[in-house]
Protein backbone atom coordinates (compact mmCIF):
# COMPACT_ATOMS: atom_id res chain seq x y z
CA UNK A 1 0.00 0.00 0.00
CA UNK A 2 1.23 3.31 -1.30
CA UNK A 3 2.39 6.17 1.65
CA UNK A 4 0.17 8.66 3.03
CA UNK A 5 1.00 11.83 2.56
CA UNK A 6 0.19 15.26 4.53
CA UNK A 7 2.05 18.65 3.61
CA UNK A 8 1.19 19.61 7.31
CA UNK A 9 2.39 16.60 9.02
CA UNK A 10 5.94 18.13 9.84
CA UNK A 11 4.48 21.17 11.47
CA UNK A 12 0.99 19.82 13.25
CA UNK A 13 2.92 16.99 14.69
CA UNK A 14 -1.01 15.47 14.89
CA UNK A 15 -0.20 12.07 13.53
CA UNK A 16 2.08 9.26 14.58
CA UNK A 17 2.29 7.14 11.43
CA UNK A 18 0.52 9.61 8.55
CA UNK A 19 3.80 9.49 5.83
CA UNK A 20 4.73 5.95 6.70
CA UNK A 21 3.17 2.91 4.41
CA UNK A 22 -0.24 1.61 6.28
CA UNK A 23 1.58 -1.96 6.48
CA UNK A 24 4.52 -0.49 8.60
CA UNK A 25 1.68 1.27 10.95
CA UNK A 26 0.12 -2.03 11.44
CA UNK A 27 3.80 -3.94 12.17
CA UNK A 28 4.79 -1.07 14.86
CA UNK A 29 1.40 -1.69 16.67
CA UNK A 30 1.67 -5.35 16.79
CA UNK A 31 4.95 -5.38 18.41
CA UNK A 32 3.88 -2.89 20.73
CA UNK A 33 0.95 -5.60 21.29
CA UNK A 34 3.25 -8.09 21.55
CA UNK A 35 5.47 -6.33 24.09
CA UNK A 36 2.94 -5.79 26.73
CA UNK A 37 0.17 -8.81 26.04
CA UNK A 38 1.70 -11.89 24.76
CA UNK A 39 2.41 -13.35 28.18
CA UNK A 40 -0.77 -13.77 28.69
CA UNK A 41 -1.95 -15.35 25.26
CA UNK A 42 -1.44 -15.65 21.69
CA UNK A 43 -2.00 -12.13 20.02
CA UNK A 44 -4.13 -12.50 17.14
CA UNK A 45 -3.23 -10.13 14.06
CA UNK A 46 -4.26 -6.50 13.92
CA UNK A 47 -7.40 -5.80 12.07
CA UNK A 48 -6.80 -3.33 10.06
CA UNK A 49 -9.43 -0.56 9.22
CA UNK A 50 -10.92 -0.44 5.38
CA UNK A 51 -10.46 3.43 5.47
CA UNK A 52 -7.20 4.51 6.46
CA UNK A 53 -7.95 8.11 5.60
CA UNK A 54 -11.26 10.21 5.67
CA UNK A 55 -12.32 7.67 8.64
CA UNK A 56 -12.93 10.44 12.05
CA UNK A 57 -16.39 11.56 12.32
CA UNK A 58 -15.47 13.78 15.82
CA UNK A 59 -13.36 16.58 14.54
CA UNK A 60 -12.47 19.15 17.39
CA UNK A 61 -10.61 22.70 15.39
CA UNK A 62 -8.99 25.08 17.10
CA UNK A 63 -9.95 29.04 16.32
CA UNK A 64 -7.34 31.76 15.85
CA UNK A 65 -6.69 34.50 13.59
CA UNK A 66 -4.33 35.41 10.67
CA UNK A 67 -4.24 38.39 8.66
CA UNK A 68 -7.03 39.86 10.18
CA UNK A 69 -8.75 36.64 9.91
CA UNK A 70 -10.66 34.04 11.85
CA UNK A 71 -8.75 30.40 11.07
CA UNK A 72 -9.41 27.04 12.48
CA UNK A 73 -6.86 24.55 12.95
CA UNK A 74 -4.57 22.31 15.61
CA UNK A 75 -1.91 23.08 17.95
CA UNK A 76 1.19 21.97 17.12
CA UNK A 77 2.00 18.60 19.52
CA UNK A 78 3.20 19.53 22.70
CA UNK A 79 2.49 23.68 22.31
CA UNK A 80 -0.33 25.88 21.99
CA UNK A 81 1.12 27.05 18.78
CA UNK A 82 -1.52 26.89 16.20
CA UNK A 83 -1.39 25.02 13.10
CA UNK A 84 -3.83 26.81 10.46
CA UNK A 85 -5.49 23.48 8.54
CA UNK A 86 -7.74 23.81 5.93
CA UNK A 87 -7.84 19.66 4.98
CA UNK A 88 -7.00 16.94 6.95
CA UNK A 89 -7.07 13.72 5.20
CA UNK A 90 -8.22 11.38 8.37
CA UNK A 91 -11.16 13.74 9.17
CA UNK A 92 -14.67 13.19 7.34
CA UNK A 93 -14.90 15.52 3.58
CA UNK A 94 -17.86 16.46 5.54
CA UNK A 95 -15.90 18.23 8.25
CA UNK A 96 -13.53 19.72 6.02
CA UNK A 97 -16.65 21.44 4.28
CA UNK A 98 -18.33 22.32 7.45
CA UNK A 99 -15.04 24.17 8.95
CA UNK A 100 -14.36 26.20 5.40
CA UNK A 101 -18.15 26.90 5.60
CA UNK A 102 -17.71 28.50 9.56
CA UNK A 103 -14.32 30.36 8.78
CA UNK A 104 -16.42 32.13 5.66
CA UNK A 105 -19.47 32.88 7.49
CA UNK A 106 -17.54 33.68 10.98
CA UNK A 107 -15.57 36.33 8.61
CA UNK A 108 -19.01 37.19 6.92
CA UNK A 109 -20.44 37.85 10.19
CA UNK A 110 -17.42 39.66 12.31
CA UNK A 111 -17.10 36.94 14.97
CA UNK A 112 -13.33 36.82 16.34
CA UNK A 113 -11.41 34.39 17.24
CA UNK A 114 -10.53 33.74 20.90
CA UNK A 115 -7.29 34.85 22.03
CA UNK A 116 -6.49 32.63 25.16
CA UNK A 117 -3.58 35.01 26.35
CA UNK A 118 -5.91 38.21 26.23
CA UNK A 119 -9.05 36.61 27.27
CA UNK A 120 -10.72 38.31 24.18
CA UNK A 121 -12.50 37.16 21.22
CA UNK A 122 -15.78 35.20 20.51
CA UNK A 123 -15.04 32.01 19.19
CA UNK A 124 -12.96 29.56 20.47
CA UNK A 125 -13.33 25.84 18.95
CA UNK A 126 -15.36 24.51 16.80
CA UNK A 127 -16.89 20.80 17.41
CA UNK A 128 -18.11 18.83 14.46
CA UNK A 129 -19.92 15.13 14.77
CA UNK A 130 -20.84 13.63 11.74
CA UNK A 131 -23.28 10.51 11.57
CA UNK A 132 -22.25 7.59 8.66
CA UNK A 133 -25.42 5.89 8.61
CA UNK A 134 -28.05 8.76 8.62
CA UNK A 135 -25.70 11.44 6.43
CA UNK A 136 -26.19 14.20 9.17
CA UNK A 137 -23.91 16.71 10.72
CA UNK A 138 -23.74 18.37 14.06
CA UNK A 139 -21.92 21.62 14.51
CA UNK A 140 -21.20 23.01 17.81
CA UNK A 141 -19.60 27.01 18.70
CA UNK A 142 -17.59 26.48 21.71
CA UNK A 143 -17.65 30.40 22.84
CA UNK A 144 -16.54 32.56 25.41
CA UNK A 145 -19.75 33.91 26.19
CA UNK A 146 -23.12 32.52 25.32
CA UNK A 147 -24.00 36.36 23.90
CA UNK A 148 -22.60 35.11 20.66
CA UNK A 149 -23.15 37.78 18.04
CA UNK A 150 -25.03 36.67 14.60
CA UNK A 151 -24.98 33.12 15.52
CA UNK A 152 -28.18 32.51 14.85
CA UNK A 153 -27.47 34.06 11.76
CA UNK A 154 -24.32 31.80 10.99
CA UNK A 155 -26.57 28.81 11.97
CA UNK A 156 -29.57 29.64 9.37
CA UNK A 157 -26.83 30.18 6.67
CA UNK A 158 -24.26 27.11 7.46
CA UNK A 159 -27.60 24.95 7.23
CA UNK A 160 -28.54 26.79 4.01
CA UNK A 161 -25.13 26.02 2.26
CA UNK A 162 -24.88 22.39 3.70
CA UNK A 163 -28.22 21.16 4.20
CA UNK A 164 -26.79 18.07 5.82
CA UNK A 165 -25.92 19.95 9.16
CA UNK A 166 -28.96 19.02 11.07
CA UNK A 167 -28.16 20.76 14.57
CA UNK A 168 -25.91 24.22 15.71
CA UNK A 169 -25.54 24.44 19.29
CA UNK A 170 -23.12 27.03 21.80
CA UNK A 171 -21.19 25.80 24.62
CA UNK A 172 -19.36 28.17 26.45
CA UNK A 173 -15.96 28.01 28.31
CA UNK A 174 -15.33 31.13 30.08
CA UNK A 175 -12.15 29.36 32.01
CA UNK A 176 -8.45 29.38 31.44
CA UNK A 177 -8.07 25.96 30.06
CA UNK A 178 -6.87 23.91 27.26
CA UNK A 179 -10.39 21.51 27.72
CA UNK A 180 -12.63 22.03 24.70
CA UNK A 181 -15.68 21.29 26.57
CA UNK A 182 -15.19 22.00 30.77
CA UNK A 183 -17.67 19.53 32.42
CA UNK A 184 -20.81 21.35 33.62
CA UNK A 185 -20.81 23.67 30.57
CA UNK A 186 -23.89 25.32 29.90
CA UNK A 187 -25.22 24.55 25.91
CA UNK A 188 -28.16 26.41 23.81
CA UNK A 189 -29.41 24.77 20.68
CA UNK A 190 -29.65 27.86 17.61
CA UNK A 191 -30.71 25.39 15.50
CA UNK A 192 -32.40 21.74 15.21
CA UNK A 193 -32.46 19.49 18.37
CA UNK A 194 -29.29 19.49 19.95
CA UNK A 195 -28.09 16.04 18.60
CA UNK A 196 -28.00 13.64 15.36
CA UNK A 197 -28.82 10.19 14.52
CA UNK A 198 -26.33 7.06 14.02
CA UNK A 199 -26.33 3.26 12.95
CA UNK A 200 -24.12 0.69 14.89
CA UNK A 201 -24.93 -2.75 15.10
CA UNK A 202 -28.49 -2.77 13.97
CA UNK A 203 -29.24 0.09 16.88
CA UNK A 204 -29.58 3.73 16.54
CA UNK A 205 -27.66 5.82 18.70
CA UNK A 206 -28.75 9.50 19.53
CA UNK A 207 -25.29 11.55 19.49
CA UNK A 208 -25.00 14.90 21.30
CA UNK A 209 -22.17 17.23 21.79
CA UNK A 210 -21.15 15.49 24.82
CA UNK A 211 -22.18 11.80 23.89
CA UNK A 212 -19.02 8.87 23.70
CA UNK A 213 -19.54 7.80 20.05
CA UNK A 214 -16.22 6.41 18.58
CA UNK A 215 -14.11 8.27 16.20
CA UNK A 216 -14.36 5.21 13.81
CA UNK A 217 -17.97 3.20 13.34
CA UNK A 218 -17.16 1.05 10.48
CA UNK A 219 -14.17 -0.20 12.83
CA UNK A 220 -16.45 0.16 16.40
CA UNK A 221 -19.06 -2.01 14.75
CA UNK A 222 -16.49 -4.80 14.02
CA UNK A 223 -15.03 -3.99 17.49
CA UNK A 224 -18.13 -4.71 19.09
CA UNK A 225 -19.04 -7.94 17.16
CA UNK A 226 -15.81 -9.46 18.49
CA UNK A 227 -16.72 -8.65 21.65
CA UNK A 228 -20.31 -10.28 21.65
CA UNK A 229 -18.41 -13.34 20.10
CA UNK A 230 -16.37 -13.73 22.71
CA UNK A 231 -18.84 -13.32 25.56
CA UNK A 232 -20.98 -16.42 24.18
CA UNK A 233 -24.18 -14.63 25.46
CA UNK A 234 -26.95 -16.60 26.75
CA UNK A 235 -30.87 -15.53 27.14
CA UNK A 236 -30.26 -16.58 30.50
CA UNK A 237 -26.83 -14.62 31.49
CA UNK A 238 -26.74 -11.67 33.60
CA UNK A 239 -24.48 -9.25 31.97
CA UNK A 240 -22.44 -6.05 33.77
CA UNK A 241 -21.10 -3.59 31.31
CA UNK A 242 -18.92 -1.76 33.59
CA UNK A 243 -17.65 2.08 32.41
CA UNK A 244 -20.59 1.72 30.15
CA UNK A 245 -20.78 5.61 29.18
CA UNK A 246 -23.67 5.92 26.68
CA UNK A 247 -24.17 2.60 26.77
CA UNK A 248 -23.23 1.38 23.63
CA UNK A 249 -21.87 -1.85 24.18
CA UNK A 250 -24.75 -2.56 27.27
CA UNK A 251 -27.59 -1.88 24.40
CA UNK A 252 -25.75 -4.02 21.97
CA UNK A 253 -25.71 -6.63 24.18
CA UNK A 254 -29.02 -6.83 25.17
CA UNK A 255 -30.29 -6.47 21.44
CA UNK A 256 -28.03 -9.50 20.20
CA UNK A 257 -29.45 -12.06 23.21
CA UNK A 258 -32.19 -10.84 24.77
CA UNK A 259 -30.80 -11.41 28.46
CA UNK A 260 -30.49 -9.09 31.17
CA UNK A 261 -28.09 -5.94 31.21
CA UNK A 262 -26.87 -3.64 33.73
CA UNK A 263 -24.80 -0.45 32.85
CA UNK A 264 -22.35 1.02 35.25
CA UNK A 265 -21.94 4.67 34.75
CA UNK A 266 -20.88 6.94 37.14
CA UNK A 267 -21.33 10.19 34.60
CA UNK A 268 -25.28 10.72 34.88
CA UNK A 269 -25.11 12.65 31.16
CA UNK A 270 -23.94 9.86 29.94
CA UNK A 271 -26.35 7.59 31.77
CA UNK A 272 -29.44 9.44 30.19
CA UNK A 273 -27.91 9.68 27.11
CA UNK A 274 -27.68 5.40 27.71
CA UNK A 275 -31.55 5.36 28.62
CA UNK A 276 -32.61 7.51 25.74
CA UNK A 277 -30.76 4.88 23.69
CA UNK A 278 -32.54 2.36 25.15
CA UNK A 279 -36.07 3.78 24.79
CA UNK A 280 -35.54 4.47 21.22
CA UNK A 281 -34.42 1.17 20.22
CA UNK A 282 -37.51 -0.55 22.26
CA UNK A 283 -35.10 -2.57 24.63
CA UNK A 284 -36.49 -3.09 28.00
CA UNK A 285 -33.85 -5.86 28.73
CA UNK A 286 -31.35 -3.39 29.86
CA UNK A 287 -31.10 -0.98 32.99
CA UNK A 288 -28.57 1.77 33.60
CA UNK A 289 -27.43 2.84 37.00
CA UNK A 290 -25.59 6.11 37.88
CA UNK A 291 -22.75 4.66 40.51
CA UNK A 292 -18.58 4.23 40.68
CA UNK A 293 -18.68 0.45 39.19
CA UNK A 294 -16.58 -0.19 41.91
CA UNK A 295 -18.40 0.18 45.01
CA UNK A 296 -21.58 -0.79 42.86
CA UNK A 297 -19.90 -4.33 42.48
CA UNK A 298 -18.69 -4.14 45.77
CA UNK A 299 -22.27 -3.62 47.15
CA UNK A 300 -23.95 -6.28 44.54
CA UNK A 301 -21.19 -9.08 46.07
CA UNK A 302 -22.36 -8.28 49.80
CA UNK A 303 -25.64 -9.19 49.06
CA UNK A 304 -24.26 -12.40 47.15
CA UNK A 305 -25.38 -11.21 43.77
CA UNK A 306 -23.07 -12.23 40.79
CA UNK A 307 -22.96 -11.71 37.19
CA UNK A 308 -22.61 -14.93 34.29
CA UNK A 309 -20.56 -11.97 31.96
CA UNK A 310 -18.72 -8.75 32.48
CA UNK A 311 -17.37 -6.32 29.93
CA UNK A 312 -15.60 -3.23 30.72
CA UNK A 313 -13.88 -0.40 28.76
CA UNK A 314 -12.18 1.92 31.21
CA UNK A 315 -10.15 4.84 30.10
CA UNK A 316 -6.53 4.96 28.95
CA UNK A 317 -5.51 4.61 33.18
CA UNK A 318 -7.34 0.97 32.61
CA UNK A 319 -9.23 -0.31 35.97
CA UNK A 320 -8.30 0.38 39.39
CA UNK A 321 -7.27 -2.70 41.35
CA UNK A 322 -10.19 -2.00 43.60
CA UNK A 323 -12.43 -2.60 40.60
CA UNK A 324 -10.63 -5.81 39.93
CA UNK A 325 -10.88 -6.79 43.35
CA UNK A 326 -14.82 -5.96 43.08
CA UNK A 327 -15.31 -7.60 39.70
CA UNK A 328 -13.54 -11.28 41.49
CA UNK A 329 -16.05 -10.77 44.02
CA UNK A 330 -18.79 -10.85 41.31
CA UNK A 331 -17.20 -13.90 39.83
CA UNK A 332 -18.61 -13.25 36.45
CA UNK A 333 -17.38 -16.91 34.30
CA UNK A 334 -16.55 -14.42 31.24
CA UNK A 335 -14.90 -11.37 31.11
CA UNK A 336 -14.76 -9.49 28.32
CA UNK A 337 -12.21 -6.49 28.43
CA UNK A 338 -11.59 -4.07 25.75
CA UNK A 339 -8.58 -1.07 26.03
CA UNK A 340 -7.16 1.19 24.24
CA UNK A 341 -3.63 1.23 25.99
CA UNK A 342 -1.98 -2.34 25.91
CA UNK A 343 0.47 -0.54 28.76
CA UNK A 344 -2.58 -0.27 31.69
CA UNK A 345 -4.28 -4.06 29.84
CA UNK A 346 -1.09 -5.67 30.75
CA UNK A 347 -1.26 -4.12 34.07
CA UNK A 348 -4.38 -5.36 34.71
CA UNK A 349 -3.94 -8.83 33.24
CA UNK A 350 -1.20 -9.56 35.43
CA UNK A 351 -3.24 -8.75 38.39
CA UNK A 352 -5.90 -10.52 37.16
CA UNK A 353 -3.76 -13.84 36.47
CA UNK A 354 -2.57 -13.12 39.82
CA UNK A 355 -5.11 -12.32 42.14
CA UNK A 356 -8.28 -14.10 40.65
CA UNK A 357 -9.16 -17.75 38.79
CA UNK A 358 -9.24 -16.65 35.20
CA UNK A 359 -7.20 -16.96 32.13
CA UNK A 360 -6.98 -15.04 29.36
CA UNK A 361 -8.24 -17.48 26.10
CA UNK A 362 -7.80 -14.85 23.46
CA UNK A 363 -6.60 -11.39 22.33
CA UNK A 364 -7.74 -9.64 19.32
CA UNK A 365 -6.24 -5.55 18.19
CA UNK A 366 -8.31 -3.49 16.34
CA UNK A 367 -6.78 -0.41 14.66
CA UNK A 368 -9.79 1.85 15.00
CA UNK A 369 -7.32 4.62 14.10
CA UNK A 370 -5.04 4.72 11.51
CA UNK A 371 -2.07 7.08 11.57
CA UNK A 372 -2.15 7.16 15.02
CA UNK A 373 -0.38 5.09 17.94
CA UNK A 374 -3.21 4.53 19.76
CA UNK A 375 -5.23 1.38 18.93
CA UNK A 376 -8.19 -0.96 20.51
CA UNK A 377 -7.86 -4.39 22.03
CA UNK A 378 -10.70 -6.91 23.03
CA UNK A 379 -9.11 -9.67 25.65
CA UNK A 380 -11.47 -12.53 26.83
CA UNK A 381 -11.02 -14.32 29.84
CA UNK A 382 -12.81 -16.88 31.33
CA UNK A 383 -13.22 -18.44 35.23
CA UNK A 384 -11.19 -22.15 35.89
Amino acid sequence: MAKRFCPLSSRCGGCDYINERYEDELLEKYMTEEKFLSRFCHVSPILPSPEITGYRCKVQAVCGEKDGKLVTGIYRRGTHKLIPVKSCILEDERATEILAAVRTLANRYHIRAYDEDRMTGDLRHVLIRTSRYYDDALVVLVASDSNLKSASDLAAALHQRLPYVKSVSIIVNREKTSMVIPEGAEEKVIYGKGYIMDRLSGLDFRISSKSFFQINPHQAERLYTIAMNMADLREDDTVIDAYCGTGTIALIAAHVSGCRVIGVESNPEAVRDAEANARLNGLDNVSFITADASKYMKEMAKKGEHCSVLFLDPPRSGASEEFLAAAGRMAPERIVYISCNPETLGRDLRYIHRFMPYKTRGIQPVDLFPASAHIETAVFLDRY
